[in-house]
């Protein structure tokens, strides 16, 4: 059984995400998401919150796709779920140049693991979880971008932690 993992924070998972989780899926008979916090983040939901939202968005998606979060190192990670892919979304340059680096440093940890990149759909390539959150908090329409339960979770997260900025 080929096995994939497409890590990520997820913070929250975007329309850009669910595609590549979509494409990435049918390339191996299971696609493990990890869903993971990365230190330098300062993240808008929860581990919990984000495995949970996680697993709701890719209910409806085709193929073995399970959900699972950690907070280790990637490659050991893969190794433990027994992967022999690792799935990464590339939208920009900026994005090649940072994966290209990772790529290169979790070869040095496990060569055993191949990384693939997946380029997003033109029409989501502009899609950041960062980005989101940002229109989100100065008031802006994400609807463009993730999910409708997704955006209702962001609106309901920034009203109750009273971050929302910017003339209405």
């Amino acid at each position: 059984m080929r096995i994939g993992v497409y890590p990520g924070t997820f913070d929250p998972i975007t329309l850009g995400h669910m595609d590549i989780i979509r494409r990435g899926a049918k390339l191996v008979d299971r696609l493990v998401v990890g869903v993971t916090t990365n230190i330098t983040k300062s993240p808008m939901f929860d581990d919990e919150e984000r495995i949970a939202m996680v697993q709701s968005e890719v209910a409806t998606i085709d193929g073995d796709i399970r959900v699972v979060g950690f907070n280790s190192l990637l490659m050991d990670f893969a190794e433990r779920e027994g992967a022999s892919v690792i799935v990464r979304g590339l939208r920009a340059v900026a994005d090649f140049e940072y994966e290209y680096q990772m790529a290169g440093m979790n070869q040095k940890l496990n060569d055993r693991i191949e990384t693939v990149f997946l380029m997003a759909d033109v029409g989501l390539q502009p899609i950041a979880s960062r980005l989101v959150k940002e229109i989100a908090i100065f008031g802006g329409d994400i609807r463009k971008f993730v999910t409708p339960v997704v955006r209702d979770a962001v609106v309901a997260r920034i009203a109750e932690r009273g971050l929302l900025q910017g003339e209405r």
